[in-house]
């Protein structure tokens, strides 16, 4: 059905890329790679010492070559970093692939940063509820792009999403061809 394609998860942060990637990937029979984390193996700094001392723009420019390297493979799930469709040289790579928004409501993904234990940069700020909505403001037209927007519910578990998943991508692309289990 995707003959290699990869799939690139879209979305706020906290919004589930990195879990629900990798059940996507192992449903798939695929790869499972997180831009953020090839990032920090590749600079050996984490990504709030590169906001540091580089700033966003400098982050911004490892993770677009990140990117750029990444999208030369074949059958890998991507889970992005929230701010990774904001270039748009990013979308020529994005769109070579299936692009998935994952969208969760404000309220769950404040609640889910809040209680994370990940260090994220530009919520070190007086008012992070308040930079969450700004950043999701300024970004929503970009993830709606996607090829796929998949509302997540706060009571859904990662495996009824990435079932929901699943299911999306077999309408998205031709159902006769289907080669991978839908759990129902």
């Amino acid at each position: 059905m995707l003959d290699g394609t990869n799939i690139y998860l879209i979305g706020m942060m906290g919004a589930g890329k990195s879990t629900i990637g990798k059940l996507l990937a192992d449903r798939l029979n695929y790869r499972f790679v997180d831009t953020d984390s090839l990032v920090e193996a590749c600079t050996k700094r984490t990504v709030a010492q590169i906001f540091a001392e580089s700033g966003e723009s400098g982050f911004r420019q490892i993770e677009h070559q990140v990117l750029s390297e990444v999208s030369a493979y074949t059958r890998l799930v991507v889970a992005t970093g929230g701010g990774i469709v904001l270039d748009r040289l990013n979308w020529s790579h994005l769109r070579n692939g299936l692009v998935v928004w994952l969208d969760v409501s404000m309220q769950q993904l404040y609640h889910r940063l809040r209680s994370s234990h990940h260090v994220r940069p530009l919520l070190e700020t007086a008012d992070p509820l308040a930079t969450l909505t700004k950043l999701y403001e300024q970004r929503r037209s970009l993830y709606a792009q996607a090829d796929v927007c998949l509302v997540i519910d706060t009571d859904d578990s990662p495996q009824k999403v990435c079932d929901r998943l699943v299911a999306d991508l077999a309408r998205k692309i031709n159902p006769d061809q289907l080669r991978f289990p839908i759990n129902s």
